[in-house]
């Protein structure tokens, strides 16, 4: 069996995300599993603007939930 290992395991992170018409999804503090991952369930059909903090570090990208689009994120770097 194989998988993915995050490098911030069991952290504490500030998430925020709003939808393309400016509703807020998600607000609030969200801690990573032992995994290094955050599990995040999104309405489907729909573009997210996100944005991710730690430490004062942040991360802003664009995610959607089209029936192609990857389910899986790992390339939001934080800064």
């Amino acid at each position: 069996m194989t998988g993915c290992q995050g490098e911030l395991v069991e952290k504490e992170f500030d998430v925020y995300i709003e939808d393309e018409d400016g509703n807020v999804i998600v607000d609030e503090k969200m801690t990573s599993y032992q995994n290094g991952f955050i599990d995040l369930w999104l309405p489907r059909d729909k573009k997210f603007k996100t944005k991710i903090g730690y430490n004062g570090k942040t991360v802003e990208s664009e995610i959607s939930t089209f029936e192609n689009d990857a389910t899986c994120i790992t390339t939001m770097q934080l800064m």
